[in-house]
């Protein structure tokens, strides 16, 4: 029996419980998650708007398929296959190039809020209007026959905008 030698090594037991209590661990899994649900979340929300609501166009039935950030979305239109579309009337903060973490939150909550107004609008139209600089539509969106634009700014999640420069939202 050895009293001052050096210890066993711990065994598995005793080595998961220390896994278990290391704040490492909870902070890794946390930052895991909030990526995955960052992530994943709006990807999932996106796809039960795309399944589940039609947008009435000239061009004949139309998806959207994604919420790039409030004002963009991509569409899918038969004959045009998917395109990303610039909605008129409105401007929302900047997601993918903000200029303070205040715009980039603000751009995440206009995000959210176009997808649920998209979500709980019975009926969707889009009306063309052309081409922008960055080769998008520029379409108006309405949803249950009302301008998705006015929502989106009595919301406070937008500002009108018509063209020209846009102001900070910093």
């Amino acid at each position: 029996m050895r009293l001052l030698g050096p210890a066993r090594r711990p065994g598995p037991v005793v080595r998961g419980l220390r896994r278990l209590v290391d704040p490492r661990l909870w902070l890794k899994l946390g930052l895991g998650g909030g990526v995955l649900l960052l992530v994943l979340l709006p990807m999932l929300a996106d796809l039960a708007n795309a399944a589940l609501k039609r947008v009435e166009g000239a061009e004949g039935e139309c998806r959207i398929l994604r919420v790039i950030d409030g004002d963009t979305v991509t569409l899918m239109c038969p004959g045009d296959g998917m395109q990303s579309a610039r909605i008129l009337g409105y401007d929302t903060p900047e997601k993918f190039s903000p200029q303070c973490l205040a715009e980039l939150v603000a751009a995440e909550r206009a995000s959210w809020a176009l997808r649920t107004l998209i979500q709980k609008a019975g009926r969707l139209a889009v009306l063309r209007e052309g081409v922008d600089r960055y080769g998008r539509l520029l379409v108006r969106l309405e949803l249950d026959g009302l301008d998705v634009g006015r929502a989106m700014i009595r919301a406070g999640h937008a500002r009108q905008y018509s063209g020209g420069l846009r102001g900070s939202w910093c």
